[in-house]
Protein backbone atom coordinates (compact mmCIF):
# COMPACT_ATOMS: atom_id res chain seq x y z
CA UNK A 1 0.00 0.00 0.00
CA UNK A 2 0.91 3.42 -0.73
CA UNK A 3 2.32 5.43 2.39
CA UNK A 4 1.94 8.28 1.38
CA UNK A 5 -0.43 10.75 3.16
CA UNK A 6 -2.40 13.17 1.01
CA UNK A 7 -4.34 16.00 3.43
CA UNK A 8 -5.80 17.64 0.57
CA UNK A 9 -8.48 14.37 0.43
CA UNK A 10 -10.09 15.32 4.01
CA UNK A 11 -14.05 16.08 3.22
CA UNK A 12 -13.99 18.35 6.56
CA UNK A 13 -11.01 20.86 5.85
CA UNK A 14 -11.42 20.40 1.96
CA UNK A 15 -15.07 21.70 1.20
CA UNK A 16 -14.38 20.33 -2.85
CA UNK A 17 -13.70 16.92 -2.03
CA UNK A 18 -16.65 16.56 0.04
CA UNK A 19 -18.53 14.02 -2.29
CA UNK A 20 -15.73 12.41 -3.53
CA UNK A 21 -13.59 11.33 0.15
CA UNK A 22 -15.38 9.81 3.11
CA UNK A 23 -13.96 9.41 6.67
CA UNK A 24 -15.07 6.76 9.24
CA UNK A 25 -15.10 7.82 12.95
CA UNK A 26 -13.90 4.99 15.52
CA UNK A 27 -15.48 5.23 18.79
CA UNK A 28 -13.21 4.16 21.24
CA UNK A 29 -13.02 7.35 23.78
CA UNK A 30 -16.36 6.73 26.43
CA UNK A 31 -14.99 8.66 29.16
CA UNK A 32 -14.84 12.54 29.29
CA UNK A 33 -12.98 14.47 31.25
CA UNK A 34 -15.15 18.14 31.02
CA UNK A 35 -19.01 18.47 31.01
CA UNK A 36 -20.48 20.52 29.05
CA UNK A 37 -24.10 21.91 30.04
CA UNK A 38 -25.00 21.64 26.29
CA UNK A 39 -24.41 18.12 26.38
CA UNK A 40 -25.99 14.65 26.98
CA UNK A 41 -23.90 11.58 25.04
CA UNK A 42 -25.68 8.50 24.81
CA UNK A 43 -24.32 5.63 23.39
CA UNK A 44 -27.00 3.40 22.02
CA UNK A 45 -29.41 6.10 19.76
CA UNK A 46 -28.79 5.05 16.12
CA UNK A 47 -31.22 8.18 14.90
CA UNK A 48 -29.46 11.11 16.15
CA UNK A 49 -26.58 13.24 14.04
CA UNK A 50 -24.72 14.74 16.77
CA UNK A 51 -21.13 14.51 18.52
CA UNK A 52 -21.06 12.25 21.84
CA UNK A 53 -23.55 9.69 19.65
CA UNK A 54 -22.56 6.16 18.99
CA UNK A 55 -24.11 2.70 18.37
CA UNK A 56 -21.32 0.86 20.66
CA UNK A 57 -18.04 1.70 21.94
CA UNK A 58 -15.44 -0.38 20.47
CA UNK A 59 -11.84 -1.76 21.79
CA UNK A 60 -8.48 -0.97 19.65
CA UNK A 61 -8.59 -4.18 18.36
CA UNK A 62 -12.05 -4.35 17.81
CA UNK A 63 -11.73 -0.83 15.83
CA UNK A 64 -9.31 -2.30 13.51
CA UNK A 65 -11.17 -5.31 12.61
CA UNK A 66 -14.05 -2.76 12.04
CA UNK A 67 -12.28 -0.43 10.17
CA UNK A 68 -10.81 -3.58 8.01
CA UNK A 69 -14.37 -4.16 6.56
CA UNK A 70 -15.67 -1.13 6.06
CA UNK A 71 -12.39 -0.23 4.11
CA UNK A 72 -12.83 -3.35 2.23
CA UNK A 73 -16.52 -2.71 1.59
CA UNK A 74 -16.00 1.51 1.03
CA UNK A 75 -12.62 2.30 -1.11
CA UNK A 76 -14.05 6.15 -0.72
CA UNK A 77 -12.97 6.02 2.78
CA UNK A 78 -9.86 8.35 3.26
CA UNK A 79 -10.38 9.63 6.78
CA UNK A 80 -9.94 7.95 10.02
CA UNK A 81 -10.71 10.01 12.94
CA UNK A 82 -11.58 9.73 16.63
CA UNK A 83 -14.40 11.77 18.38
CA UNK A 84 -15.54 9.98 21.45
CA UNK A 85 -18.21 9.95 22.09
CA UNK A 86 -16.48 11.01 25.43
CA UNK A 87 -12.79 12.48 24.71
CA UNK A 88 -10.00 11.14 22.97
CA UNK A 89 -7.55 12.04 25.50
CA UNK A 90 -9.66 11.32 29.37
CA UNK A 91 -9.18 7.73 27.49
CA UNK A 92 -5.36 8.47 26.08
CA UNK A 93 -4.38 4.88 26.06
CA UNK A 94 -7.15 3.34 23.68
CA UNK A 95 -6.99 6.36 21.47
CA UNK A 96 -3.17 6.20 20.82
CA UNK A 97 -3.41 2.57 20.29
CA UNK A 98 -5.88 2.74 18.04
CA UNK A 99 -3.98 5.11 15.83
CA UNK A 100 -0.77 3.10 16.38
CA UNK A 101 -2.73 0.46 14.98
CA UNK A 102 -4.80 1.96 12.20
CA UNK A 103 -1.38 3.98 10.72
CA UNK A 104 0.98 0.65 10.96
CA UNK A 105 -1.66 -1.43 8.62
CA UNK A 106 -2.77 1.53 7.04
CA UNK A 107 -0.54 4.02 5.98
CA UNK A 108 -1.84 5.83 3.47
CA UNK A 109 -5.10 7.09 5.53
CA UNK A 110 -5.16 10.59 7.16
CA UNK A 111 -5.41 10.71 10.49
CA UNK A 112 -7.42 13.12 12.72
CA UNK A 113 -9.25 13.54 15.86
CA UNK A 114 -11.49 15.84 18.01
CA UNK A 115 -11.20 16.77 21.45
CA UNK A 116 -11.80 19.42 24.22
CA UNK A 117 -8.16 19.46 24.42
CA UNK A 118 -7.84 18.98 28.33
CA UNK A 119 -5.48 16.34 28.22
CA UNK A 120 -4.05 16.90 24.53
CA UNK A 121 -0.47 18.65 25.24
CA UNK A 122 1.13 15.55 26.94
CA UNK A 123 0.08 13.55 23.98
CA UNK A 124 1.07 16.57 21.10
CA UNK A 125 4.69 14.48 20.45
CA UNK A 126 2.93 11.05 19.76
CA UNK A 127 0.57 12.57 17.68
CA UNK A 128 3.22 13.72 15.67
CA UNK A 129 5.05 10.33 15.52
CA UNK A 130 1.93 8.75 14.41
CA UNK A 131 1.60 11.43 11.72
CA UNK A 132 -1.86 12.43 12.48
CA UNK A 133 -2.23 15.44 10.42
CA UNK A 134 -5.46 17.15 11.45
CA UNK A 135 -6.82 17.95 15.10
CA UNK A 136 -9.60 19.50 16.02
CA UNK A 137 -9.97 21.21 19.43
CA UNK A 138 -13.81 22.75 20.64
CA UNK A 139 -13.15 26.36 22.38
CA UNK A 140 -16.44 28.01 23.27
CA UNK A 141 -14.55 30.67 25.26
CA UNK A 142 -11.34 32.36 25.95
CA UNK A 143 -12.84 34.49 29.03
CA UNK A 144 -12.82 32.30 32.11
CA UNK A 145 -16.00 33.78 33.33
CA UNK A 146 -17.89 33.02 30.07
CA UNK A 147 -16.19 29.30 30.68
CA UNK A 148 -18.09 29.02 33.68
CA UNK A 149 -21.37 29.08 32.26
CA UNK A 150 -20.60 26.50 29.56
CA UNK A 151 -18.42 24.25 31.43
CA UNK A 152 -20.21 22.21 34.93
CA UNK A 153 -16.82 20.83 35.64
CA UNK A 154 -13.41 19.83 34.49
CA UNK A 155 -11.80 16.89 36.29
CA UNK A 156 -8.05 16.32 36.30
CA UNK A 157 -7.07 12.94 37.75
CA UNK A 158 -9.09 13.03 40.95
CA UNK A 159 -9.34 16.81 41.54
CA UNK A 160 -12.44 18.64 40.48
CA UNK A 161 -12.33 21.62 38.66
CA UNK A 162 -15.78 24.31 38.71
CA UNK A 163 -16.92 27.66 37.63
CA UNK A 164 -14.48 30.52 36.42
CA UNK A 165 -11.28 27.89 38.02
CA UNK A 166 -12.65 25.42 35.63
CA UNK A 167 -13.56 27.65 32.65
CA UNK A 168 -9.48 29.65 33.19
CA UNK A 169 -7.57 26.18 33.24
CA UNK A 170 -9.59 24.70 29.89
CA UNK A 171 -8.77 27.56 27.86
CA UNK A 172 -5.27 27.89 29.23
CA UNK A 173 -4.83 24.60 28.00
CA UNK A 174 -6.58 24.42 25.00
CA UNK A 175 -3.98 27.41 24.28
CA UNK A 176 -1.06 25.92 24.69
CA UNK A 177 -1.57 22.82 23.31
CA UNK A 178 -3.00 24.75 19.65
CA UNK A 179 0.64 26.37 19.56
CA UNK A 180 2.55 23.17 20.46
CA UNK A 181 0.19 21.36 17.45
CA UNK A 182 1.25 24.40 15.10
CA UNK A 183 4.77 23.77 16.12
CA UNK A 184 4.92 19.79 15.20
CA UNK A 185 3.08 20.83 11.97
CA UNK A 186 -0.41 19.77 12.51
CA UNK A 187 -3.28 21.30 11.06
CA UNK A 188 -5.79 23.10 13.55
CA UNK A 189 -9.35 23.42 13.25
CA UNK A 190 -11.21 25.27 16.13
CA UNK A 191 -15.04 24.38 17.04
CA UNK A 192 -16.77 26.97 18.77
CA UNK A 193 -20.21 25.97 19.82
CA UNK A 194 -23.03 29.39 19.79
CA UNK A 195 -25.07 29.13 22.83
CA UNK A 196 -27.94 32.44 22.90
CA UNK A 197 -26.93 34.09 25.67
CA UNK A 198 -23.74 32.68 26.77
CA UNK A 199 -21.17 32.96 24.37
CA UNK A 200 -23.00 34.39 20.83
CA UNK A 201 -21.61 37.94 21.46
CA UNK A 202 -17.93 36.07 22.63
CA UNK A 203 -17.59 33.28 19.60
CA UNK A 204 -15.39 36.64 17.31
CA UNK A 205 -13.39 37.05 20.21
CA UNK A 206 -12.30 33.31 20.08
CA UNK A 207 -12.03 33.64 16.66
CA UNK A 208 -9.09 36.47 17.04
CA UNK A 209 -7.31 34.86 19.83
CA UNK A 210 -7.47 31.57 18.51
CA UNK A 211 -6.41 33.16 14.78
CA UNK A 212 -3.17 34.76 16.79
CA UNK A 213 -2.09 31.45 17.85
CA UNK A 214 -1.89 29.91 14.25
CA UNK A 215 -4.91 28.03 14.03
CA UNK A 216 -6.07 27.23 10.29
CA UNK A 217 -10.06 27.43 10.40
CA UNK A 218 -13.07 27.62 13.02
CA UNK A 219 -16.28 25.98 12.44
CA UNK A 220 -19.09 27.66 14.47
CA UNK A 221 -21.74 25.32 15.08
CA UNK A 222 -25.35 26.14 16.42
CA UNK A 223 -26.19 24.95 19.55
CA UNK A 224 -28.78 22.30 19.79
CA UNK A 225 -31.52 21.54 22.82
CA UNK A 226 -30.67 17.90 24.35
CA UNK A 227 -32.99 16.25 26.22
CA UNK A 228 -31.49 15.96 29.61
CA UNK A 229 -28.58 18.54 29.20
CA UNK A 230 -28.68 21.11 31.80
CA UNK A 231 -29.37 23.33 28.51
CA UNK A 232 -32.10 21.52 27.13
CA UNK A 233 -34.38 24.34 27.61
CA UNK A 234 -32.45 26.78 26.03
CA UNK A 235 -33.38 27.80 22.24
CA UNK A 236 -31.18 27.09 19.54
CA UNK A 237 -29.87 30.16 17.72
CA UNK A 238 -31.83 31.54 15.30
CA UNK A 239 -30.82 31.11 11.52
CA UNK A 240 -29.75 34.90 10.91
CA UNK A 241 -28.05 35.20 14.46
CA UNK A 242 -25.99 32.06 13.37
CA UNK A 243 -25.23 33.67 10.08
CA UNK A 244 -24.60 36.99 11.19
CA UNK A 245 -21.78 35.50 13.51
CA UNK A 246 -20.39 33.31 11.01
CA UNK A 247 -20.10 36.59 8.40
CA UNK A 248 -18.12 38.06 11.44
CA UNK A 249 -16.17 35.42 12.26
CA UNK A 250 -15.17 34.66 8.43
CA UNK A 251 -13.18 38.19 8.47
CA UNK A 252 -11.01 37.08 10.59
CA UNK A 253 -10.37 33.16 10.24
CA UNK A 254 -11.35 30.96 7.35
CA UNK A 255 -14.53 29.08 8.02
CA UNK A 256 -16.11 25.89 7.52
CA UNK A 257 -19.66 25.91 6.46
CA UNK A 258 -20.19 22.31 5.02
CA UNK A 259 -20.57 20.84 8.42
CA UNK A 260 -22.74 17.84 9.15
CA UNK A 261 -22.43 17.57 12.97
CA UNK A 262 -20.94 13.77 12.58
CA UNK A 263 -21.35 11.59 14.99
CA UNK A 264 -18.77 9.59 17.26
CA UNK A 265 -19.39 6.57 14.97
CA UNK A 266 -19.96 8.52 11.55
CA UNK A 267 -18.74 6.60 8.26
CA UNK A 268 -19.02 7.35 5.04
CA UNK A 269 -19.97 10.43 3.17
CA UNK A 270 -20.42 13.75 4.90
CA UNK A 271 -24.12 13.82 5.22
CA UNK A 272 -24.74 10.59 4.31
CA UNK A 273 -26.86 8.23 6.61
CA UNK A 274 -24.92 5.46 8.13
CA UNK A 275 -26.05 2.53 6.40
CA UNK A 276 -27.55 -0.75 8.18
CA UNK A 277 -24.63 -2.75 7.17
CA UNK A 278 -22.19 -0.32 9.02
CA UNK A 279 -24.34 -0.27 12.34
CA UNK A 280 -24.17 -4.11 12.33
CA UNK A 281 -20.75 -4.52 11.34
CA UNK A 282 -19.94 -1.69 14.29
CA UNK A 283 -21.97 -3.91 16.38
CA UNK A 284 -20.28 -7.09 15.84
CA UNK A 285 -17.38 -5.73 16.24
CA UNK A 286 -18.12 -4.53 19.36
CA UNK A 287 -19.63 -8.03 20.27
CA UNK A 288 -15.78 -9.45 19.71
CA UNK A 289 -13.28 -10.41 22.27
CA UNK A 290 -11.47 -7.01 23.37
CA UNK A 291 -8.75 -8.05 21.06
CA UNK A 292 -10.05 -9.94 17.99
CA UNK A 293 -6.15 -9.68 16.22
CA UNK A 294 -4.75 -11.47 18.99
CA UNK A 295 -6.83 -13.73 20.23
CA UNK A 296 -8.13 -14.74 16.94
CA UNK A 297 -5.51 -14.36 14.42
CA UNK A 298 -6.01 -17.49 12.64
CA UNK A 299 -8.32 -18.41 9.56
CA UNK A 300 -10.01 -22.41 8.85
CA UNK A 301 -10.54 -23.63 6.05
CA UNK A 302 -12.13 -26.86 5.27
CA UNK A 303 -10.00 -28.14 2.30
CA UNK A 304 -8.97 -31.43 0.62
CA UNK A 305 -6.17 -29.90 -0.56
CA UNK A 306 -5.09 -26.90 0.70
CA UNK A 307 -5.91 -24.86 -3.01
CA UNK A 308 -9.74 -24.83 -2.85
CA UNK A 309 -12.21 -24.32 -0.86
CA UNK A 310 -14.23 -27.49 -1.38
CA UNK A 311 -15.22 -29.67 1.62
CA UNK A 312 -18.53 -30.22 3.58
CA UNK A 313 -17.55 -29.56 6.98
CA UNK A 314 -19.19 -33.31 7.47
CA UNK A 315 -16.95 -34.58 5.70
CA UNK A 316 -13.29 -33.15 6.21
CA UNK A 317 -10.68 -34.99 8.39
CA UNK A 318 -8.53 -32.14 8.47
CA UNK A 319 -8.97 -28.48 8.37
CA UNK A 320 -6.18 -26.15 7.21
CA UNK A 321 -5.39 -23.38 9.46
CA UNK A 322 -3.78 -20.03 7.90
CA UNK A 323 -2.20 -16.95 9.06
CA UNK A 324 -1.90 -13.74 7.85
CA UNK A 325 1.64 -11.67 7.69
CA UNK A 326 2.44 -8.64 5.81
CA UNK A 327 0.19 -9.22 3.18
CA UNK A 328 0.83 -12.54 2.59
CA UNK A 329 -0.86 -15.80 3.85
CA UNK A 330 0.71 -18.55 5.29
CA UNK A 331 -0.34 -22.43 6.63
CA UNK A 332 0.05 -22.63 10.21
CA UNK A 333 -0.90 -26.02 10.77
CA UNK A 334 -3.67 -28.87 9.80
CA UNK A 335 -5.45 -30.12 12.16
CA UNK A 336 -7.76 -33.34 12.72
CA UNK A 337 -11.30 -33.12 12.66
CA UNK A 338 -13.34 -34.98 15.71
CA UNK A 339 -14.64 -38.02 14.78
CA UNK A 340 -18.10 -38.48 13.64
CA UNK A 341 -21.36 -39.91 16.08
CA UNK A 342 -20.61 -37.63 19.18
CA UNK A 343 -22.67 -34.95 17.61
CA UNK A 344 -23.42 -31.74 19.15
CA UNK A 345 -20.16 -32.80 21.39
CA UNK A 346 -18.13 -33.07 17.93
CA UNK A 347 -18.64 -29.35 16.96
CA UNK A 348 -17.77 -28.25 20.19
CA UNK A 349 -14.41 -29.94 20.24
CA UNK A 350 -14.07 -28.42 16.94
CA UNK A 351 -14.56 -24.86 18.26
CA UNK A 352 -12.07 -25.51 21.18
CA UNK A 353 -9.29 -26.70 18.91
CA UNK A 354 -10.14 -23.66 16.66
CA UNK A 355 -10.64 -21.48 19.23
CA UNK A 356 -7.87 -19.43 17.69
CA UNK A 357 -9.70 -18.85 14.58
CA UNK A 358 -11.92 -16.00 13.96
CA UNK A 359 -13.81 -17.60 10.69
CA UNK A 360 -14.19 -21.28 9.25
CA UNK A 361 -14.42 -21.51 5.86
CA UNK A 362 -16.48 -24.71 4.42
CA UNK A 363 -18.53 -25.50 0.99
CA UNK A 364 -21.46 -26.63 2.97
CA UNK A 365 -21.86 -27.27 6.72
CA UNK A 366 -25.21 -28.95 8.50
CA UNK A 367 -27.64 -26.93 10.66
CA UNK A 368 -26.23 -28.59 13.95
CA UNK A 369 -22.87 -27.64 13.33
CA UNK A 370 -23.76 -23.66 12.33
CA UNK A 371 -26.10 -23.28 15.33
CA UNK A 372 -22.99 -25.10 17.69
CA UNK A 373 -19.88 -23.68 16.16
CA UNK A 374 -21.46 -19.85 16.14
CA UNK A 375 -22.55 -20.24 20.08
CA UNK A 376 -18.98 -20.81 20.21
CA UNK A 377 -17.99 -17.73 18.55
CA UNK A 378 -16.55 -19.33 15.29
CA UNK A 379 -18.14 -17.51 12.35
CA UNK A 380 -18.72 -20.25 9.34
CA UNK A 381 -18.82 -18.87 5.90
CA UNK A 382 -19.98 -20.94 2.96
CA UNK A 383 -18.04 -20.78 0.18
CA UNK A 384 -16.27 -21.87 -2.42
CA UNK A 385 -13.45 -20.93 -4.57
CA UNK A 386 -9.55 -20.16 -4.42
CA UNK A 387 -8.74 -20.48 -0.93
CA UNK A 388 -6.34 -17.53 -1.24
CA UNK A 389 -9.59 -15.26 -2.30
CA UNK A 390 -11.55 -16.40 0.66
CA UNK A 391 -8.59 -15.70 3.00
CA UNK A 392 -8.71 -12.00 1.36
CA UNK A 393 -11.88 -11.56 2.53
CA UNK A 394 -11.81 -13.09 5.83
CA UNK A 395 -8.70 -10.86 6.50
CA UNK A 396 -10.45 -7.60 5.12
CA UNK A 397 -8.94 -7.17 2.02
CA UNK A 398 -12.00 -8.34 0.01
CA UNK A 399 -15.50 -9.52 -0.11
CA UNK A 400 -17.34 -13.18 0.38
CA UNK A 401 -20.36 -11.62 -2.17
CA UNK A 402 -18.42 -13.76 -5.64
CA UNK A 403 -17.61 -16.50 -3.18
CA UNK A 404 -20.70 -17.43 -1.20
CA UNK A 405 -22.60 -20.94 -2.59
CA UNK A 406 -26.28 -21.41 -1.55
CA UNK A 407 -26.79 -23.19 2.09
CA UNK A 408 -25.65 -26.95 1.38
CA UNK A 409 -26.88 -29.32 4.75
CA UNK A 410 -26.25 -32.83 4.88
CA UNK A 411 -29.14 -33.68 3.12
CA UNK A 412 -28.59 -31.65 -0.17
CA UNK A 413 -24.44 -33.21 -0.41
CA UNK A 414 -24.74 -36.73 1.43
CA UNK A 415 -27.86 -37.83 1.11
CA UNK A 416 -27.53 -38.60 4.79
CA UNK A 417 -24.60 -41.51 3.40
CA UNK A 418 -23.66 -40.85 7.21
CA UNK A 419 -20.23 -38.11 6.25
CA UNK A 420 -22.44 -34.92 7.21
CA UNK A 421 -23.39 -33.57 10.39
CA UNK A 422 -23.01 -36.37 13.05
Amino acid sequence: MNSSVDPSKHPCFNDSVRHEFGRIHLPVAPRCNVQCRFCNRKFDCANETRPGVTSAVLSPGQALYYLKKAAAKNPRLAVVGIAGPGDPFANAEQTLETLDLVRRDFPSLILCLATNGFNLLPNIHELARLKVSHVTITVNAVDPAIGAQVYAWARDGKTLYRGKEAGALIWERQRVAIGELKKNGITVKINSILIPGINDDHIPEVARTVRALGADVLNCIPMVPVEGAEFEDLPAPSPSSLEGTRNEIEKIIPLMRHCTRCRADASGLLGEPMAEETVQDLREAASLPSRPEEVRPYVAVASREGVLVNQHLGEAEDIWVFAESDGQYILVEKRKTPAPGAGEDRWRELARALKDCRLLLTSGAGLSPLRTLTEEGLRVEMVEGLISSGLEAAFGKGNFSKLHVPWRGCGTVCQGGGGGCG
